[in-house]
């Protein structure tokens, strides 16, 4: 690819508070493709989106600090064109000497990019000879820079893409058993399709956060003024197909309550008969306990959510539990995965990241994945 300019697609949809860069897993997870790229010559235009400025060009969202975050971390200058398409895009493009790199201004400043209209796909194809899809938290969107820009020029996956496809079809195809699914998160019905999936695969699910209380309201157990569902006919159907497949649904015991979200200093553990009018906020340690001992014992786990309001310190030791016992269960040679969004965002916030065997960059990406779903930008590269 020396003397080739590339069209590097990158998910660098970073928090920002004031200019400022608060994680920058996403810059760091996009290096190795940007090193490869340089490394072998090519001429890297680098393209992403920040933010939801709905097609308009609004300052809030620019990449600049994303560009000077990129210039540092790779030792070289990594300018910011203010451009998208245009003169002075193609202009900065054919500029590019080998090894070099530039990076385009948020994609979704323009009004085309979301609606996958064909002639900007186009218009990006003529600043480079070779497009490559790295990008995989934004894999499940259809968008000019995600899938459509695919059908103009030669595309292949970037390292990160690649790494994403291999960890998480693991996960599908004849994953080593026993195999548990911890999940959490706030509705049952928001991952009624990874369930449907990893039912016909896993050996036990680990429930966990509001979901939870769902299951258990389902089974008549009263969740006082807890998070839940109102229709509780999904949970009911899913814990009868667990019943026939043999699939164990591991619910909690106990739990730690307040009697106010945001009532702190009143969290106390209690067990289920003791809820009332309370709220559960989190697992409570007999239930941490015996995940984790699932948890331990497994060849294959997969992390989807959190099992509580792991944000507060007084609800977030089930999750941290359910981290431990994953970090052990890899030093014993497990898989273990982070299935990204808020799953990825708990395992940084509690140091068990950097100890399973992979953390997922996708958010919805990673859920569409995990429900078998096709997702547009990784079947525009198989075209």
């Amino acid at each position: 690819m020396r003397g080739k300019r590339v069209l590097l697609r990158e998910d660098l949809n970073v928090p920002l508070k004031d200019g400022r860069i608060l994680d920058y897993k996403r810059i760091d997870s996009a290096l190795p493709t940007l090193r490869y790229l340089a490394d072998r010559g090519a001429r890297t235009i680098i393209v992403s989106h920040l933010g939801r400025p709905e097609g308009k060009r609004n300052a809030k969202y620019t990449l600049k600090p994303v560009a000077a975050a990129l210039s540092e971390r790779l030792h070289c200058d990594v300018p910011l064109v203010p451009d998208v398409v245009g003169p002075a895009a193609q202009a900065a493009a054919e500029s590019l000497r080998d090894g070099q790199m530039m990076m385009l201004e948020n994609v979704r400043f323009e009004p085309g990019e979301e609606r996958n209209d064909p002639h900007f796909a186009k218009q990006l194809a003529t600043l480079a000879d070779l497009y490559v899809n790295d990008a995989f938290g934004t894999a499940h969107r259809a968008h000019a820079s995600t899938e459509g820009v695919a059908h103009c020029l030669p595309s292949f996956a970037g390292l990160l893409m690649e790494a994403e496809i291999a960890e998480l079809s693991k996960l599908l195809n004849d994953p080593e058993k026993p195999y548990v699914c911890v999940i959490g998160g706030a509705k049952v019905k928001d991952k009624v399709g990874v369930f449907n999936t990893l039912m016909d695969r896993v050996t036990a699910f680990c429930i966990g956060g509001g979901m939870a209380n769902t299951f258990l309201a389902a089974q008549g157990v009263d969740v006082g003024t807890s998070l839940r569902d109102d229709d509780l006919q999904p949970a009911q159907a899913m814990l009868e197909h667990a019943r026939k497949r043999g699939v164990e649904m591991m619910l909690p015991v106990d739990a730690v309550v307040s009697a106010k979200f945001d009532d702190d200093a009143g969290a106390h553990t209690v067990d289920l008969a003791g809820v009332g009018d309370s709220m559960i906020l989190d697992i409570g340690p007999k239930t941490a306990g015996a995940y984790a001992k699932t948890i331990e014992a497994a060849r294959t786990v997969v992390f989807n959510g959190p099992m509580g309001v792991y944000e507060k310190k007084p609800y977030r030791e089930g999750t941290r539990a359910v981290g431990e016992a994953m970090a052990r269960a890899t030093a014993r040679g497990a898989r273990t995965v982070v299935g990204g969004g808020d799953a990825a965002a708990a395992a940084e916030e509690l140091d068990f990241a950097e100890r399973v065997t992979h953390v997922s960059t996708g958010g919805g990406a990673t859920l569409e994945f995990l429900e078998g779903k096709e997702l547009p930008g990784i079947k525009a590269l198989e075209a």
